[in-house]
């Protein structure tokens, strides 16, 4: 049977794969798998639920608190709220559970289901196997007064907010010591139509800034349509016409972030990510002088890291895995060029509102632009072909490593090929990057042409 998790939790169409009957069943078995590792011993459990702005998140929110209530939890209802914020509150209100409902970046129709242990810290491997094996098992559900209460927290945009700016007064060299630390800066927040649309804008005034909301008013039927971190044509739009210091845009459950400069141009992960590493290496709070990033990292931020003596741990792809790595080896500063930016001291997951406030203060306190703060690096021409219809498993091929070889040596040191396996399909992804883009997409079509040529499936 397919693995109902995912690396990102349980997400799907809703009312397709993700109904209410299930995600009532996944908050059912949850709550059991957490009590019987002894979770809830000596006190009565509690949860917070939050959910992002899609129509479909009404009445899975509905059924999550149906089974955890249900099941003999205590149930702390945040309402709309980013990802990160119900992991921040998990942990701030000393929850035993926490359970966001989005599907971040996707399209409206689908909608997920995501778990955190107390301490908002994502579920590992073996206990999301558990609540699997218990989705449907016939046991008996508490009653009389050990069913769960459920109460609203009206107070969790404003406390998640609060708990945002006050992070600025830290140690990763923003210089933000006073109450308005980014007086003076008129910035646009995409929210995306999104779980930031209350929260995000709150933030960013409470820090002092002058705030441009766009894609702030969700319908339920709107989140990413054409908007936010993966649609930045109008951030940019709104930064050139409010003459703006610079933009940025989260997704849906603002978890991610990608930025604008004042100029118009983007600024992604990694450049944000070069951003904070520099300012954390000049404050001495970069633990060890490292930085952890995946292997999709731009060539040139790996080049800027190394020249101002900073160590590039590097990844799998997946936000999950650069925080297993920061957790493993106490580093405090890990992302994704896609803009999911850890800062560990301060969150226990990707946070693009909390990234933001950071790059707005670092921009604040030197008196640079954004645009030459990002500079720091330059992002070389990168170039991705994927090839459908392969042996993914046979990427070890000796002809094809050769032709790999021989196309690193001619870039002699200025470049660099990624051969990637698709985790769900029979394709072979080839990334190339050159110094010049014309390079680089002649290198990954004559590299795409041997994969096609050597991993065909029979």
């Amino acid at each position: 049977m397919t693995r109902l998790f995912g690396t990102d939790g349980v997400r799907g169409r809703a009312n397709g794969v993700l109904t209410a009957g299930l995600a009532l069943d996944l908050s059912v078995a949850a709550a059991r798998v957490l009590g019987d590792a002894g979770e809830f011993e000596g006190h009565r459990p509690r949860a917070v639920v939050g959910r992002d702005t899609r129509i479909s998140g009404e009445f899975l929110e509905a059924a999550v608190v149906a089974g955890l209530a249900s099941a003999g939890v205590d149930v702390e209802l945040v309402g709309v709220l980013p990802t990160p914020g119900v992991a921040h509150l998990t942990d701030a209100l000393g929850a035993d559970l926490g359970v966001m409902i989005s599907a971040s970046h996707n399209p409206m129709p689908d909608n997920g289901i995501k778990f955190f242990a107390r301490g908002g810290h994502k579920l590992d491997d073996a206990l999301e196997e558990q609540i699997e094996a218990r989705l449907h098992a016939d046991e008996p559900l508490p009653t009389g007064a050990a069913v769960g209460r459920v109460r609203q927290h009206p107070e969790a945009a404003q406390r998640y907010a609060d708990h945002l700016v006050s992070t600025l007064a830290s140690d990763l060299g923003d210089g933000s010591d006073g109450a308005r630390p980014l007086a003076g800066l008129r910035l646009v927040l995409d929210c995306a139509e999104g779980a930031a649309y209350d929260a995000g804008p709150r933030a960013l005034e409470a820090a002092g800034a002058t705030v441009v909301a766009i894609h702030a008013s969700p319908d339920g039927l709107n989140i990413n349509d054409g908007c936010g971190s993966t649609h930045l044509e109008p951030l940019r739009k709104a930064v050139l016409e409010h003459g703006a210091d610079a933009g940025f845009a989260l997704d849906g459950d603002a978890d991610r972030m990608l930025a604008v400069d004042a100029g118009g141009d983007v600024v992604d992960g990694d450049q944000v990510l070069a951003i904070l590493a520099l300012a954390g290496r000049e404050s001495g709070s970069l633990v060890d002088d490292t930085v952890v990033a995946t292997v999709m990292s731009n060539l040139g931020f790996v080049q800027a890291m190394e020249a101002a003596g900073i160590t590039v741990a590097t990844t799998k792809v997946g936000d999950r895995y650069v925080l297993e790595q920061m957790r493993a080896s106490g580093f405090v500063l890990g992302g994704e060029q896609s803009g999911h930016v850890i800062m560990s001291r301060h969150a226990t997951t990707g946070d693009g509102l909390l990234s933001a406030l950071h790059v707005a203060a670092r921009m604040a306190a030197t008196g640079r632009s954004l645009a030459d703060l990002a500079g720091v690096m330059t992002r070389l021409p990168q170039v991705l072909v994927n090839v459908p219809d392969v042996d993914k498993h046979r990427t070890d091929d000796e002809v094809l490593a050769a032709a790999v070889a021989e196309e690193e040596a001619a870039m002699a040191g200025s470049g660099r090929v990624l051969l990637r396996a698709s985790g769900t399909e029979s394709l072979v992804r080839v990334m190339v990057e050159a110094p010049s883009l014309e390079l680089a997409q002649d290198a990954a079509d004559r590299l795409a042409a041997v994969v096609r040529d050597r991993l065909a499936l029979a």
